[in-house]
């Protein structure tokens, strides 16, 4: 089967969302559809201590929905429901998710506590392909974001005149760089999509480069994206800052949950 063009896949995408496509056409986008979804959720949250504290961040209620729930309500509408999680931290308190969420396959990372999040991926290294990769403690407030389809391998991002957060450096509509700080470039944020071809090369890239020590306590992003970039083609698909919330800390927790003013925090 021939590769689309951008303006067809758009086209067709059209048609299957308004229901107009054919059979034909439906069969043509397969090769795009989202099939599945890796979510690293093993980490311990430490700047959202005291709620934290009993609680894997994910897990942690925000006006009423766990912050992990925007994720997976986006992905069971995309029609995704081949779900691996990857746990650490209080891992067993993941198990509540299985009442909603029945379809969940869990992967333990015993390595959660001495090293980053690169261990993750490398156990969910055979799940990237056709899938989209979360951090799962983002609050996703623009569900729309996670569509049945996707064009190619992407990040999401604002673009911004200056951040000091992680940032992707650009050109052409691709991501060339992924740093802290920057000018004229675009506010990282973990959620990708990863094309069939590309996940295949992250499940050899990953393990790779996590044979190398020093890269055990970089983010498993720094592969694609700069350790071995020049192997991927992967595009920014720009959003808003209304899109998600990213709650890192326990002051901007309270700012959107004033519930949370409970636990004393000011």
């Amino acid at each position: 089967m021939s590769k689309l063009t951008r303006a067809e896949f758009d086209q067709l995408v059209e048609r299957a969302t308004d229901g107009t496509a054919t059979p034909e056409e439906l069969e043509a986008l397969e090769p795009y559809r989202a099939r599945r979804a890796v979510m690293l959720a093993s980490g311990f949250g430490s700047r959202m201590m005291p709620v934290t504290a009993s609680r894997p961040k994910p897990l942690v209620s925000v006006n009423g929905v766990r912050i992990i729930d925007t994720l997976l309500d986006a992905l069971l509408a995309a029609g995704v429901e081949e779900i691996w999680l990857v746990r650490g931290y209080r891992g067993e308190m993941f198990d509540e998710l299985l009442e909603k969420y029945p379809m969940i396959r869990f992967i333990d990372n015993p390595d959660y506590a001495v090293t980053n999040n690169i261990s993750s991926a490398v156990l969910a290294k055979d799940h990237f392909q056709n899938a989209y990769a979360f951090e799962s403690d983002l609050y996703l407030t623009n569900p729309a974001l996670i569509s049945r389809y996707q064009f190619q391998s992407n990040y999401l991002g604002v673009p911004v005149e200056h951040t000091d957060d992680w940032c992707f450096e650009t050109e052409g509509g691709r991501i060339t760089d992924l740093k802290k700080g920057g000018d004229d470039c675009h506010h990282m944020f973990g959620i990708s999509y990863w094309s069939a071809e590309d996940g295949a090369k992250l499940a050899e890239d990953l393990p790779e480069a996590f044979e190398d020590d020093a890269v055990k306590q970089r983010f498993w992003d720094d592969v694609p994206c700069v350790l071995r970039r020049e192997g991927y083609d992967i595009a920014i698909r720009e959003c808003t800052f209304d899109d998600v919330d990213e709650i890192d800390t326990y002051e901007e927790l309270c700012a959107i949950d004033p519930s949370y003013l409970d636990w004393n925090c000011s």
